[in-house]
């Protein structure tokens, strides 16, 4: 248990978790400002028993000392509480914020291969269902169970100094309490694990399924034709009930320790009365106490059981936060020129060799056309010269530098990104476009707007630039969204621009305004375009040809067509499907 607890508090950043640690503090004297209510009750009640029984006067002393004393009580546990609470509630919860922005950030420096290796649906379970349960969870896991455990010690205590025989049956009830509490979390290690999964499990599904709405629809997977969404979600319920079930009947008997322990006490403290070794007063005190001993500590053991959970949760959190990144703390390089080259690089992915031994060079402000087949490694290449992931082997330069002699921030500034499928975030269509400089005036959001052809459309929307568009940019067509996208990088102004397929799917209505916003997207740029289109290609500066990893051809367009190679081939069979008509 205190492991956990450790656990969750090295989680913490140092601002938070002195909140904790001050809370735990404040705990104790909560817990002794709790304990003095017995004191107030064992004032009252021997004043008036030795009142009865004629051994001492029963005067307004004792009630305003009882008074007092109770006083103290709750305006002590009550002040006490109030900043014990909201320390650890605040510290829960911004935790959680705080961890959420630190795997946001941690994940801009990982590999790509990761992304492709862990599913969406987990990353998202993380951030969201995880970090949740952490911040709701763990507040009131610390606070519960540190303070019953703290109650009942103090109480336990107190109990001791007036009879040292019925604190020894309360310190062996505690114990045997504690014996439970521990096989019940025990018995949960394993489901909580598993309750856990099948919940990433049911946020990946349910992504997936959303994600392939149209598919979905289009071939009725809907109702229980949707069996492995069914099926997930069913195991995630299975989960869930199979850790109820073993946690109640173990919370049951961490119930039923806490009323045998205080009807020991009660029959105890009755017995040592009968046999003249107990003062009547103390014996009505340890009866009073006999209800209140447990009551903090079994509302704590019964949080006890959720330790597991924050234990996996601070678990998978760090388990993203502890993947190494690539190496991103170079230099802040401003490189003389843009040249970009690959000398002899290499790169495999899940032992499988993407690029094999390619060597390019591109000079600053010309254009490279990457083309080939399918599978043939376009994309990657581009993420290597960009460094979205780093070489296995060889070396990628811009400039003359060495790409991991960058700093991640630095080397990022000088390149754009338009890709085949954009991305456009729930937000105002400005904000979308200030992505490439958020400090940007509304008057440049505007001119970067017109210059990527899309100025006109978005004045026709209802709130014009203040349009909030759906996720994912679900509300536009896929030429206003590219064109979005182009605006954003123009905005950005980067000296390097990539473009992955960025006409690939794109009406012809579109293709006109999309075409002018690329040409002045990537005016007096260095730009490395993948393309199937002939029109997109024909005219670049040099014509890279890959297949399996390999530049097998590399030249002009006219160079390539006369050597009759794959390129050739490639333009024959653009020209043909161009030709065919229904």
């Amino acid at each position: 248990m205190f492991e956990t607890l450790i656990k969750f508090f090295n989680f913490c950043n140092a601002e938070n978790r002195h909140k904790f640690y001050v809370s735990v503090v404040l705990g104790v004297f909560n817990s002794f400002f709790m304990a003095l209510r017995i004191a107030a009750i064992a004032i009252m009640l021997q004043g008036v028993i030795r009142h009865v029984q004629g051994t001492a006067p029963f005067t307004m002393e004792t009630v305003w000392l009882s008074l007092a004393v109770m006083v103290a009580s709750l305006t002590g546990a009550t002040i006490t509480k109030r900043f014990m609470s909201m320390l650890q509630t605040e510290g829960g919860y911004r935790t959680c914020a705080s961890k959420r922005i630190e795997i946001a950030e941690h994940l801009r420096y990982l590999p790509m291969g990761y992304f492709n290796k862990n599913s969406l649906g987990y990353i998202t379970s993380v951030t969201t269902n995880t970090m949740e349960q952490l911040g709701d969870v763990a507040t009131r896991v610390v606070m519960m169970v540190t303070q019953g455990i703290l109650d009942t010690l103090l109480i336990i205590l107190l109990i001791g100094v007036f009879d040292w025989r019925i604190g020894l049956i309360s310190a062996a009830g505690f114990a045997l309490f504690q014996f439970v509490n521990t096989l019940m979390r025990l018995n949960v290690r394993g489901i909580s694990h598993e309750k856990t999964l099948w919940d990433s499990k049911v946020v990946e599904k349910v992504l997936e399924y959303i994600q392939g709405i149209a598919e979905v629809k289009a071939y009725n997977m809907t109702g229980p034709r949707s069996k492995e969404l069914n099926e997930v979600i069913d195991k995630c319920t299975g989960a869930n009930i199979t850790m109820e079930l073993k946690t109640v009947p173990l919370m049951g008997l961490q119930g039923l320790v806490t009323k045998l322990t205080g009807i020991a006490i009660m029959l105890a403290s009755l017995h040592f009365y009968l046999a003249g070794t107990m003062e009547l007063a103390n014996c009505a005190v340890m009866l009073v106490c006999a209800f209140i001993l447990f009551s903090a500590l079994e509302v704590g053991g019964n949080y006890a059981a959720l330790l597991r959970t924050v234990d996996i949760a601070v678990n998978r959190a760090n388990d993203i936060l502890n993947k190494p990144t690539m190496d991103i703390d170079g230099e802040d390089i401003a490189p003389a020129n843009h040249d970009i080259k690959a000398d002899g690089i290499d790169f495999a992915y899940d032992k499988r060799k993407i690029i094999d031994n390619v060597t390019l060079s591109i000079p600053e402000k010309t254009t490279t056309a990457i083309v080939g087949p399918s599978g043939s490694g376009k994309t990657t290449l581009c993420h290597l010269l960009s460094r979205f992931w780093d070489v296995n082997a060889g070396s990628v330069t811009l400039g003359g530098r060495r790409v991991q002699d960058y700093s991640m921030d630095s080397l990022m500034k000088n390149f754009s990104f338009v890709f085949q499928n954009v991305y456009l975030f729930r937000d105002t269509i400005e904000n979308n476009i200030k992505f490439g400089n958020p400090s940007a005036t509304h008057e440049q959001v505007v001119e970067s707007a017109k210059k990527a052809c899309c100025h006109d459309f978005i004045e026709k929307l209802p709130d014009g630039y203040n349009t909030v568009i759906g996720e994912g940019g679900a509300s536009l067509s896929g030429g206003e969204r590219q064109r979005i996208s182009i605006a954003r990088a123009i905005m950005k102004d980067s000296p390097v621009i990539i473009l992955d397929e960025a006409t690939a799917n794109v009406d012809p209505e579109n293709e006109r305004d999309l075409m002018l916003a690329i040409q002045e997207l990537t005016r007096e740029k260095t730009v490395i375009m993948i393309a199937h289109r002939l029109k997109t290609v024909r005219h670049a500066d040099q014509i890279v040809v890959l297949d399996k990893g390999r530049i097998v051809e590399q030249g002009k367009h006219e160079e390539l067509v006369k050597n009759g190679g794959i390129y050739a081939r490639f333009i024959d069979s653009r020209r043909e499907a161009v030709s065919w008509k229904l």
